[in-house]
């Protein structure tokens, strides 16, 4: 088993499809497909079950996968190694994020990442939702991700670093668009336009929450993979929409931000990692964000998880 193999086997594993991970790799199909093949060959199993339609990891391939992307990773550390000479910290950390709400707080972090340590390379993941990147934290999948907080997996350690409210978003030519605040019991006849039910997304997960308080289920009649197709779909008219504070400044033509009145969920941003990541990169990641990020003032209380959980 070579490098080279394992590198072609981890983009098939995480893109579950030989046509995108050839492009990926930069190299055409055909060879791709002969290389898993051989690796198959050598190890006496299956890797992938394919369909004309799909390709998933068997048994075998999830082992490989977890293994493999260790393999790798301490590859890349041990090339960082070699280029830092020993001058000073090192290492890949791996960053999970999405949405709007990170727009501001990624670059601010990678800037500063890049300007203390040189040789810290973060390797930016997107399209990771706050419920997502908690699994790929708890998988190790991911090393450092933002999240909302509350959140209830084990074995994450957090640093909250932004506090939100929440926002609903109406068309311009909405009957209630000239409204100094609305409550969400205003929204019950309204529809929805909302993230994927699987998506991972907390917003979701907090809409579909206070609506149910407020005594009925959001009607969702568009789903979108992000806020900016969200806002867009809005000013359509196509719905309204319960969005957080920091996606105001899309500032979508055709769009009126309202505040939601009433006893509501806080929701604090934080940065996320496992407790047992003993990596020094990271730790040194995590310290930049100490130093960089303000603290929200009040920590969200127990009673106030209840009110999201």
């Amino acid at each position: 088993m070579e490098i080279r193999q394992l590198n072609l086997f981890v983009a098939v594993a995480e893109e579950l499809h030989f046509g995108r991970a050839a492009i990926r790799l930069h190299m055409a199909q055909p060879p791709l497909s002969q290389q898993i093949r051989q690796l198959e060959k050598d190890l006496g199993v299956d890797l992938f079950i394919r369909t004309t339609r799909t390709v998933t990891l068997t048994s075998a391939g999830q082992a490989l996968l977890a293994e493999a992307r260790k393999v790798l990773s301490a590859v890349t550390e041990a090339e960082l190694a070699a280029k830092a000479g020993g001058t000073g910290q090192y290492g890949r950390v791996r960053v999970g994020f999405a949405g709007a709400a990170t727009r501001h707080l990624l670059p601010l972090l990678a800037r500063e990442v890049k300007a203390r340590y040189p040789n810290i390379e973060l390797v930016l993941q997107g399209n990771l939702y706050a419920n997502a990147a908690q699994e790929a934290l708890a998988h190790g999948e991911i090393d450092l991700g933002f999240v909302r907080l509350p959140f209830n997996i084990p074995g994450l350690s957090y640093r909250a670093i932004e506090e939100e409210t929440l926002l609903c978003l109406l068309p311009a030519d909405h009957e209630l668009a000239g409204s100094a605040g609305i409550s969400v019991a205003d929204l019950q006849d309204q529809p929805f336009v909302t993230f994927p039910r699987d998506a991972g997304s907390t917003l979701r997960s907090i809409t579909n929450k206070v609506c149910w308080d407020a005594g009925f289920n959001p009607k969702v009649v568009q789903e979108a993979p992000d806020s900016y197709t969200i806002h867009a779909m809005v000013a359509a008219g196509q719905g309204v929409s319960i969005a957080l504070s920091s996606t105001a400044n899309i500032a979508q033509p055709g769009v009126v931000y309202l505040p939601l009145l009433g006893q509501l969920p806080r929701l604090q941003t934080a940065v996320a990692w496992s407790a047992e990541n003993q990596s020094s990169a990271l730790a040194a990641v995590v310290a930049v964000a100490e130093d960089i990020f303000p603290k929200p003032q009040t920590p969200i209380s127990e009673a106030e998880k209840l009110l999201i959980n």
